[in-house]
């Protein structure tokens, strides 16, 4: 059970002061009844309508982001903007966050979730959860590298895992490297410790799920049921 006023104030229809004068005019009707307490205590699962208008109460969200480059990922920050700014305000207010973060100008696929747990057993070193990037860097790449990253590789304040680095057909400046790790800066370090600078950067997949190709730079999905079931049976959660 929840009061009928922080529910609402979660979920992003205005302040506590606001909702509760919504509430106090009749406008907010739960389970087919008029309600003006906004002290009532109801179940999160509540049928509830404002102004007539059914209301999606869900607490629980699970998102697929295309992330553009641009953004920070953050909750929020005082002077650039943040992917939370590409989602409806319910989002944050119910505690959608980012599942770790991209760099500013990196791309791709970047999960936010509400479920905590989820969120911490993703991004555990011990999972081995895969991250698998597309990196565009300035100058070829050999088999020696790939044989470096395989071996893992020391950047000073940590040793990186052995990580996965594939050489695509071309000139040899674009490569796909799956890590299960999640440092920051992380792939750009791991290349700039083989004489390399990434130039592009982009997630494609993590852990089971793949960015879904029908989502352009800026938007974004909830999760289905089976890529959430995917999510959890990866991290046992």
């Amino acid at each position: 059970m929840i009061r009928l006023d922080r529910l609402l104030a979660t979920l992003a229809l205005g302040s506590r002061t606001e909702v509760g004068a919504m509430i106090r005019r009749g406008r907010v009707t739960v389970d087919g009844g008029a309600v003006r307490d906004p002290g009532k205590q109801v179940p999160e699962m509540a049928a509830i309508t404002l102004d007539g208008a059914p209301l999606d109460t869900r607490l629980e969200r699970h998102v697929m982001l295309h992330k553009p480059a641009g953004l920070l990922t953050a909750a929020r920050d005082k002077k650039q903007p943040t992917v939370m700014e590409l989602l409806p305000p319910v989002y944050a207010g119910i505690g959608c966050m980012p599942v770790g973060r991209l760099d500013k100008d990196t791309t791709g696929l970047l999960l936010l979730t509400t479920d905590g747990e989820l969120n911490h057993r993703l991004l555990a070193p011990g999972r081995h959860v895969d991250k698998v990037y597309l990196a565009g860097v300035d100058a070829p790449l050999t088999a020696r590298e790939a044989e470096t990253f395989a071996a893992g590789l020391e950047l000073g304040d940590f040793t990186a895992a052995p990580a996965l680095l594939e050489i695509l057909p071309g000139d040899g400046r674009t490569a796909r490297v799956t890590i299960h790790e999640g440092k920051f800066h992380q792939v750009k370090r791991m290349f700039e410790a083989v004489g390399r600078t990434v130039l592009t950067l982009h997630r494609e997949r993590f852990g089971p799920l793949a960015l879904d190709p029908e989502l352009e730079p800026g938007q974004w999905r909830e999760l289905t049921d089976e890529e959430l079931s995917a999510l959890r049976e990866a991290v046992k959660a």
